[in-house]
């Protein structure tokens, strides 16, 4: 069965698994790999719904988004706790953990451990791409673990 019969015949299925693969290689660590990947996996008229302080269009603050985390966190690892797919979207509960060892939101680096939740639905095209993300980052747990803000 080829790959567009495959996913025709289970999109819910197809578009899970397509996040899976792209989630291995986002905890790979690499931002070339990873940067490679969104060009495979993320539609470049994608619509990113979660507000970012840029004027840039949405599929370069995607791209943005791992080099920036990488460099702040270099051991970043992202793990699903909750992956459900139904129709054309995928939602994903995940617990992010990571060492700050480089510069994030205007913080100098503390050493500090972090771990923190994020969900994320992402909604596929008929190409089998990501068209749309919505995502919720809890960012006030980051910084609280970071030192920036009282607990």
């Amino acid at each position: 069965m080829s790959h567009d019969a495959a996913r025709s015949q289970n999109p819910s299925a197809h578009n899970k698994e397509a996040f899976r693969r792209f989630h291995d290689v986002v905890n790979s660590g690499d931002a070339e790999v990873i940067d490679k990947a969104i060009h495979q996996y993320v539609d470049a008229d994608v619509v990113f719904h979660t507000p970012v302080p840029t004027d840039l269009p949405d599929f370069e603050v995607f791209r943005q988004v791992w080099p920036t985390l990488l460099r702040a966190f270099p051991d970043i690892q992202v793990h699903i706790q909750d992956l459900i797919a139904e129709g054309d979207k995928v939602v994903a509960r995940n617990k992010v953990t990571g060492t700050h060892l480089g510069e994030y939101r205007g913080l100098a680096p503390t050493g500090r451990s972090v771990t923190y939740d994020e969900m994320f639905v992402l909604r596929f095209g008929d190409s089998g791409r990501i068209v749309e993300i919505w995502g919720a980052v809890d960012v006030l747990g980051q910084l609280r673990q970071l030192g920036a803000l009282p607990v």
